[in-house]
């Protein structure tokens, strides 16, 4: 568990605004309690405090007032604050600072050498295996792609043996296909390591695919924090997701419909979660993966329609109707069984039908997005 408590009223800090930039008259308030294990994700618009707040969990901010207690050491409290340097945090950057005169496997060494002996947990063998970097150990960094320096940065984090990893937007400086290329290692270490991730990010579909706690910022204020699957089936938030709102799902792969080539997803608690078929992503029964269902892809009837295209017709509950961000648009929240589904419907196709709190009605679900 992560429990940190900061104030930070830049207006006090003199001087430091004409040598970094910034809002001179921003403030970050903000009281968090974070999983001690997986991804949480600090999410919001540019200038929300994101950063800032990552920055004060590593100790780059000596004038935040406030409380950080890691796994029930306090690094930060009323007696004083921890420097960064004592702190077991791996920290990366948007942009990869490797050391140039250095191969990989320099790069990630020169991390593990600065912990004590007693203190290691983590070999550069195993950093780079969890980062997928057997093949470049010998490679100059001069030469690799932008996923691949990135790679190279994480696994040099991972190598101090850091009680928490700090990942300060590490994909957005890269293109569609470098993103490719990173993003299955960060679920991978999502996977195998018992360690917590903060991850800043404000992009959607990162967060989604990543995160499973979610910290929504504005204004260096907390607006709503919670595990992922709950927060982005709330209409009501203004998650900055544009064309991309929809809910998160967990589910398992329950059945292979090995004529068609199609998959039945289950929710992993089958009472909690509906059941929708998909093309087959290759996996074996049982496996588990997280899955995106887009509002765009929902669409609601009143009645079970008899002849259509789309293969997952669900009963469902309205549970909410919210503005949508556009006049003309609506976000309707739809519960099947225990498990949320969003719908964006046309206001006027939603006073067509109806459709209030409580309304029985069919989800008709039209694609589904496995993420992992």
């Amino acid at each position: 568990m992560i429990e940190a408590r900061f104030r930070l009223d830049r207006a006090l800090q003199r001087g430091l605004q004409s040598s970094r930039g910034g809002d001179p008259a921003f403030q970050l308030e903000v009281d968090l309690k974070l999983p001690g294990r997986g991804v949480s994700a600090l999410f919001g618009p540019s200038g929300c405090g994101k950063t800032t707040l990552l920055r004060c969990l590593a100790g780059l901010e000596p004038a935040a007032q406030g409380r950080l207690v890691v796994d029930g050491q306090a690094w930060h409290d009323h007696a004083g604050q921890w420097p960064p340097h004592r702190r077991a945090v791996g920290l990366v950057f948007q942009e990869a600072s490797l050391f140039e005169h250095l191969d990989v496997q320099g790069n990630i060494a020169f991390g593990w050498r600065r912990v004590p002996a007693a203190e290691r947990r983590i070999t550069v063998q195993q950093a780079a295996e969890w980062l997928d970097l057997g093949p470049l150990l010998g490679r100059r960094v001069t030469g690799l792609s932008g996923g691949e320096r990135q790679r190279v940065a994480i696994a040099r984090a991972l190598a101090t043996s850091p009680r928490l990893l700090l990942l300060d937007e590490p994909l957005a400086a890269l293109d569609a296909a470098r993103k490719a290329e990173i993003l299955p290692c960060l679920e991978r270490l999502h996977r195998e390591l018992a360690l917590p991730i903060v991850l800043v990010s404000h992009a959607a579909d990162e967060v989604a695919r990543l995160a499973d706690h979610l910290v929504l910022m504005r204004d260096g204020r907390v607006q709503a924090e919670g595990p992922a699957t709950e927060l982005f089936a709330r209409p009501n938030l203004p998650l900055p997701q544009g064309e991309d709102v929809g809910v998160l799902l967990h589910a398992r792969i329950a059945e292979i419909d090995a004529h068609w080539h199609l998959a039945r997803l289950q929710g992993c608690d089958p009472t909690a979660g509906p059941a929708l078929w998909t093309r087959d992503p290759g996996l074996p029964v049982g496996h588990e993966v997280r899955l995106r269902v887009l509002a765009r892809d929902v669409s609601v009837a009143t009645e079970a329609p008899r002849a259509s295209s789309v293969q997952n017709q669900l009963p469902a509950i309205v549970d909410a109707i919210a503005d949508d961000t556009h006049p003309g648009l609506v976000l309707v929240r739809l519960r099947v069984g225990a498990a949320p589904l969003l719908a964006r419907l046309t206001r006027r196709a939603a006073h067509a039908l109806g459709l209030a709190p409580g309304s029985a009605v069919w989800a008709l679900v039209k694609s589904v997005a496995l993420l992992d």
